[in-house]
């Protein structure tokens, strides 16, 4: 059994003129960061995919500030620009002895990432129904990275943890 975990990136700023890509934090995003990392402490997560967007790698530092910790953080530009499936051919090419997988994203593709592994349940719908900025959905996934499969996983954690 594996275990994987989705966190939307936290509040980003619309204080800017740069791209959508370039976006920082808000403030009350790099608090709640902190807050994410938090919730995260409680994982021993053994790799990182992040979107390059600056607002998803911001979410990865504050939550590092907040306690999560990963030796292995890779920085994936597919998780920006590639949606749903570029999510799940990532978690599908990792290797077998990844117990423990963080994805840091966007939104519409991360919920639909969840909705689509996840088994029919209330946490389910609380997913489909909103998946706001540092929320984060824990999932136990039966098998293997490379046998993910429609509905195969079990939510078994969903929250905001907010500052």
């Amino acid at each position: 059994m594996a275990t994987l975990i989705v966190l939307r990136h936290a509040k980003s700023s619309w204080e800017t003129s740069a791209p959508d890509f370039r976006r920082p934090l808000a403030a009350r995003g790099i608090r709640d960061g902190v807050m994410a990392g938090r919730v995260l402490s409680e994982y021993p997560l053994d790799v990182v995919l992040c979107s390059g967007a600056l607002r998803a790698r911001q979410t990865w530092e504050r939550a590092v500030a907040g306690g999560a910790w990963c030796d292995e953080v890779r920085f994936e530009d597919d998780i920006y620009y590639g949606g749903t499936r570029a999510v799940l051919d990532l978690l599908r090419a990792l290797d077998g002895d990844i117990a423990t997988a963080l994805v840091i994203g966007h939104e519409l593709t991360l919920s639909d990432v969840v909705v689509e592994l996840a088994a029919p349940s209330e946490l389910v719908e609380d997913v489909e129904d909103k998946f706001p900025t540092s929320a984060i959905a824990v999932l136990d996934v039966p098998g293997a990275w490379h046998d993910l499969a429609e509905g195969a996983a079990n939510l078994t954690r969903f929250e905001v943890p907010r500052a």
